[in-house]
């Protein structure tokens, strides 16, 4: 094998020269996995194996644009750009695009976001509600995304509100020609399953499959990867069980802890050499993971036996949880040098940030929180895309209801009602309303003469949008210039901070069309619609935590995947670790591996806190120790009571300032 496999030990080495069959990769926390990907890549295209006959699905586009990043580098005369990487999302897109007849579809569909599904749903809602119901759009559709990957029945359309919504919100969708995040899979699957053609032909182009993060797949993913693969299964998927967090969301851990029954006789590798965290560490997670019933055993372990104990630390309250985390991060920073971005707070709930938060700005420590507003969220940049969907599919209601008006053309609600209204009793789009003569007619000679010009608007840019080759960049630069879109947003600025915030979105997002223009000419506009589509969606929002400075707070799920220095777990307690909620659900074993994932995360140093009073609904309530600390091993843990220390060191110091008093005073008499 080639000299880039010097590097890696015994097992990795296994798992990058199997090639053929099937392999499950049990690659634990911290023990290299993403390189063992890459050398068994570029091992393969070492053995002759052509480079775009390979397929690599992952899970979020972020750890896609790294692997793209490290097969590039790694495989040799450049034929690692070749290689097949992406998100299950964005590879059932791709499919889609090129066979979406053979789902009902026409190619040039469009992909909802959540924003756009949720606004969708509101529409029909008020089309379907009386004044005196009311339903939690946000709740319907988890509803319906359910509904959809288990293909299950939400009940009967004419007795069920639900069910009416869904079966309004699937009709309005197909009749616009658009697909939301969850039909990607559905009709992926569906296409691969139903039709032989493409099935032969996407068997025919991606001989060797591999999956990162396995444990996050579900049923449908399964599925998906069981037509995509014949015999003889070249297929490999690289996971943990121990850190499968994702089952409230889908993730069926079955779908590693029992993969032999989807792909007979695999070859099983364990990576369990550790080279994240220290021995105090790894053992206090062994001792806690394998509590857990059905797991693939494994016994993560590092060379680096590290200084410091694991530590439990008790506090009397939230508040001097706070207190004792943010202060101890302060000395340790200030007496180490440590930069404040070694530091992380890794927390169940995000309630738990608040009092954290505060005790930061007292100390004037810089922070940064995961989750902040997406670019694509904001106002300019919503509105550019909006523009680019409606050239590219004009029946996209909620893009066009969007701009209709935007900039100020004479356009006014009533006008936009009443071609709604026209298209829900013909059951076609708002855009074949307006284009309507008879509907045309039936509004004032006003509202038809804007609606008239904003249809040749719509036309003109239309026709270069669909012409292969063209700069999407300067096509939407003199969009913008001839409805003189920046001077509209400056007309709406309450301040000047405001249009410089906007002209940079604007700027930005040109540079994005840009850039796309440079690198993929072939797709045309469709294709960087899907990619703002999969970048904005369902990614864990961390907005890459990594650029951002201060130390980290973060939620215990969205840490997956990341390591910090010196880690801080807050609210060991019954009820927040694991959460109330597990019980009734019956999760107990994915909060162990959640709390799991949440020590693996440390790298040097670990605390544990709990307290004794916890502030719920602005009460102060008794809490009692989580019961996964029982179930750790003792051997590398130090206990530790913050309020009694405190307390006693408090007591001290006022000895101490009594016998100092009690000094001076004898003194001044003696002085007299």
């Amino acid at each position: 094998m080639s000299g880039f496999t010097g590097t890696l030990n015994p097992q990795q080495r296994d798992a990058a020269q199997h090639i053929h069959g099937p392999i499950l990769i049990l690659a634990g926390a911290g023990t290299g996995k993403t390189r063992v990907i890459t050398a068994r890549i570029a091992h393969m295209v070492n053995e002759g194996i052509a480079p775009q006959n390979i397929l690599a699905v992952t899970f979020t586009n972020k750890a896609a644009t790294e692997m793209r990043e490290r097969v590039k580098d790694m495989v040799r005369d450049d034929l690692g750009k070749k290689v097949v990487v992406g998100t299950f999302h964005a590879f059932c897109a791709r499919t889609l695009r090129e066979f979406a007849e053979s789902v009902g579809y026409k190619k040039n569909f469009v992909i909802y976001s959540q924003s756009e599904q949720t606004s969708l749903v509101k529409r029909i809602l008020a089309r379907l509600l009386t004044k005196e119901e009311s339903r939690e759009p946000g709740a319907l559709l988890s509803r319906i995304s359910r509904a959809k990957n288990y293909s299950e029945s939400l009940g009967d359309p004419e007795k069920d509100i639900d069910a009416a919504v869904y079966q309004a919100y699937a009709a309005e969708l197909r009749a616009i020609n658009a697909m939301d995040f969850d039909d990607l899979l559905v009709l992926g699957v569906k296409a691969l399953e139903d039709d032989e053609t493409v099935r032969r032909t996407l068997h025919d182009r991606h001989h060797f499959v591999m999956v990162d993060e396995f444990q996050d797949t579900n049923s449908l993913q399964m599925r998906l990867l069981r037509a995509l693969v014949p015999a003889p299964y070249n297929v490999c998927v690289v996971g943990d069980d121990d850190q499968s967090i994702y089952g409230w969301r889908g993730a069926e851990i079955t779908n590693i802890t029992e993969f032999e029954r989807f792909f007979p006789n695999p070859a099983v590798v364990k990576l369990e050499e550790n080279y994240r965290s220290t021995t105090p560490i790894l053992h206090t997670a062994n001792s806690l993971i394998v509590k857990n019933a059905g797991r693939r055993p494994k016994t993560l372990w590092s060379r680096n036996h590290g200084n410091d104990p694991v530590r439990i630390v008790t506090t009397q309250d939230d508040k001097e949880e706070a207190v004792m985390i943010t202060t101890e991060i302060d000395k340790s920073a200030k007496a180490r040098g440590e930069p404040w971005e070694d530091f992380a707070v890794l927390f169940r709930t995000n309630d738990q940030s608040r009092m954290l938060e505060l005790q930061f700005r007292q100390l004037k420590i810089p922070y940064r929180v995961v989750g902040a507003r997406s670019f694509f969220d904001r106002r300019e940049v919503k509105d550019v895309i909006a523009y680019l969907r409606v050239l590219h599919n004009p029946h996209d209601d909620i893009s066009l209801l969007r701009i209709l008006n935007t900039p100020t053309r004479g356009i006014g609600p009533t006008s936009a009602e009443l071609a709604r209204d026209h298209s829900v009793e013909r059951g076609h789009s708002i855009w074949v309303s307006m284009c309507d003569d008879d509907f045309l007619m039936s509004i004032p000679q006003k509202g038809r003469a804007a609606l008239r010009t904003f249809i040749d608007l719509i036309n003109k840019f239309s026709a270069p949008a669909h012409t292969p080759g063209t700069l999407l960049g300067t096509m939407t630069e003199q969009l913008l210039n001839e409805i003189g879109y920046l001077d509209h947003l400056r007309k709406t600025a309450k301040n000047p901070d405001d249009v410089t915030a906007w002209e940079s979105g604007i700027q930005e997002i040109l540079k994005q069309l840009h850039d796309y223009d440079q690198r993929n000419r072939k797709d045309g506009l469709g294709g960087f619609l899907d990619e703002v589509s999969l970048n904005d969606e369902r990614e864990d929002k961390d907005d890459d935590i990594t650029k951002k400075k201060g130390v980290c707070l973060i939620t215990l799920h969205a840490s997956k995947g990341l390591e910090f220095p010196v880690v801080y777990l807050p609210g060991m307690e019954k009820d927040l670790m694991p959460h109330k909620r597990s019980y009734e659900e019956d999760r107990v074993d994915e909060e162990r591996r959640l709390f799991y994932v949440g020590i693996t995360r440390a790298q040097k140093r670990l605390t544990l806190s709990l307290v004794r009073f916890r502030t719920k609904w602005g009460q102060q309530q008794s809490s009692l120790p989580s019961p996964f600390l029982a179930e750790l091993d003792r051997k590398h843990i130090e206990e530790f009571d913050y309020s009694r220390h405190m307390k006693t060191q408090v007591a001290t110091e006022e000895k101490a300032s009594f016998f100092a008093d009690l000094r001076s005073m004898l003194r001044a008499d003696e002085d007299d």
